[in-house]
């Protein structure tokens, strides 16, 4: 009996200590002075997320292109109106709208942009852990 009582307070302890993270900030993605395009990457978790911000005007022309050797990474750019929170269980959620045919997890997106503000493209892993470059180009 003590060790079911104890299984559901860890049970609960860990469920309201993944809910109470702090909510993940973009990272800018920095272009050098006079350069149109920059280039991030990294390494993704399993169920985790990294999230990139890029400021851009409306009818600028963005392309990303997501460079993965393993071929378990995806992304998905939302416009502005992202809002970043959590679910019940903890998760993270997006709330927002995703650009048009970056909403099918591409390793590749180009087009205008609708609107004027911060764009936020999220990069996640299909299986396992992923590494990726990811090179963004804006015109």
């Amino acid at each position: 009996m003590k060790a079911v009582a104890t299984l559901l307070i860890l049970a609960l302890f860990l469920t309201t200590a993944s809910a109470a993270e702090p909510l993940p900030t973009p990272k800018p993605v920095y272009f050098a002075t006079g350069s149109t395009r920059g280039t991030v990457g990294g390494r993704v978790l399993r169920g985790a997320f990294d999230l990139y911000s890029l400021k851009a005007a409306q009818g600028q022309f963005l392309t990303v292109t997501l460079t993965v050797p393993d071929d378990n990474a995806v992304f998905q750019i939302y416009e502005p109106d992202l809002a970043i929170g959590r679910d019940a269980g903890g998760a993270l959620e997006f709330k927002g709208t995703a650009l048009r045919a970056a909403s099918d997890d591409p390793t590749r997106w180009s087009g205008r942009l609708p609107q004027s503000g911060l764009y936020v493209i999220v990069v996640g892993s299909t299986r396992g852990s992923a590494r990726y470059s990811m090179d963004v180009k804006i015109e």
